[in-house]
């Protein structure tokens, strides 16, 4: 397993629209592993693979709740219900945070590592970062939607 070095806003694969993964291999799977310690590294709750230079549809989400670490391929948000607005930050856009109106809700479908098709619903801290990381997906930021951005407050 490897950290990775995770790309900041300004870099055009953040911008892009990640390909689909047809297959998953054994280099696929080891993404996955250095995505995760990536992350844990980093004290996120979430990476997508665009965030480390990958255009590939891969996110790990650990919101340390019950479900541990997931890791989704090729994740689609199938249902999204209610609206809630709460602050957000993102390992690409450091010491920034800003409020972020996402669905209170929702269902994703997607490919765990083994290939098996899964579903999951969400709500809370878990669906806010469902929708953030499939956003990643999609070539958008948490800034690009934020209706407000402020720096973190240094700690003196």
């Amino acid at each position: 397993m490897a950290v990775l070095e995770i790309k900041k806003a300004g870099d055009p694969v953040l911008k892009q629209v990640a390909e689909p993964i047809d297959r998953l291999t054994k280099r696929h799977r080891q993404l996955l592993d250095d995505m995760a310690e990536t992350m844990y590294a980093s004290n996120g709750v979430g990476l997508a693979a665009p965030q480390i230079g990958k255009s590939i549809r891969m996110v790990v989400i650990d919101v340390e709740d019950e479900h541990g670490l997931l890791e989704l391929v090729n994740p689609v948000i199938t249902m999204r219900e209610g609206s809630v607005v709460g602050s957000e930050g993102c390992l690409s856009v450091p010491k920034m945070f800003g409020d972020v109106e996402r669905a209170a809700r929702v269902t994703v479908e997607y490919t765990d590592r083994r290939s098996r098709r899964r579903s999951l619903t969400a709500e809370g801290l878990l669906a806010r970062c469902i929708q953030h990381e499939c956003d990643h997906l999609d070539g958008r930021l948490f800034i690009d939607i934020a209706v407000n951005l402020h720096k973190e407050e240094e700690k003196g």
